[in-house]
């Protein structure tokens, strides 16, 4: 794994989007993984100036996003088909029949599981995959003991990722109990990983994460030390824990 430390989230921000941005600009159909949540908002922010001021065009590219909260319409605020929306695609070129992301309300969502992964084959796979990463080590929605081996499925969500993730509801009650996500073997498919982590709270998992030689599902995220090319941007609030 590649890690690169940077001084803040702003930094982390800004050399994730060149990241994207060069990655972007080299490939002729570029399939890109993206994530919700507050980590990526900044390097959303800074791949939309990018695009407004002429230096990088999403017209090309296709989009797949890892997760999508089960029994929520697109039009839900708390959706992450809204999320998207509102935070990068609509304010950037891409073209809408290129952005994917899972259905939480469909009737079936095991056929919607199924359907996604096609989409991702049918694709040629996603060259670059954008990661957060969970405390308790969660990649996507991939709670502890998620089999290294599963496709996208729906999930049955932790506790704890409930109550990280209440502060963008109403109230406890109101987040859902379930989730389609990417799969962990899917998301290792990807030809590249960017694992972006800020902030103290992610502190003991990354440090885990770099420092942990033991893979285990009880720590999802432990997964990535088999993949050949993984590039960890982190600040220093993240990095506390990490000896140096």
């Amino acid at each position: 794994m590649n890690i690169i430390k940077v001084k803040d989230y702003q930094e982390m921000s800004n050399r994730a989007s060149m990241h994207l941005a060069e990655k972007i600009q080299k490939l002729d159909k570029p399939v890109i993984g993206l994530a919700t949540g507050s980590t990526p908002e900044g390097m959303y922010q800074n791949l939309i100036e990018k695009n407004n001021k002429g230096e990088l065009s999403f017209k090309d590219v296709t989009t797949f996003n890892l997760d999508e909260y089960v029994g929520l319409e697109k039009e839900d605020p708390n959706s992450y088909y809204f999320y998207m929306m509102d935070k990068f695609f609509n304010h950037i070129d891409v073209p809408k029949a290129n952005v994917h992301l899972p259905n939480g309300a469909a009737d079936d969502l095991e056929k919607e599981c199924r359907d996604y992964e096609k989409l991702i084959s049918d694709a040629g796979y996603v060259d670059v995959q954008v990661l957060g990463i969970g405390g308790n080590g969660h990649i996507a929605f991939n709670e502890p003991g998620t089999p290294f081996s599963s496709r996208t499925h729906v999930i049955d969500l932790d506790e704890s990722t409930r109550e990280a993730n209440a502060r963008f509801f109403n109230s406890m009650e109101e987040v859902p109990k379930q989730a389609i996500t990417m799969g962990i073997e899917t998301i290792m498919e990807s030809k590249e990983i960017i694992l972006l982590i800020s902030g103290e709270k992610k502190a003991d998992a990354l440090a885990r994460l770099i420092e942990n030689e033991e893979t285990s599902e009880d720590f999802p995220a432990s997964v990535l030390r088999k993949h050949e090319n993984v590039t960890i941007i982190a600040d220093e609030a993240a990095m506390a824990k990490v000896n140096k």
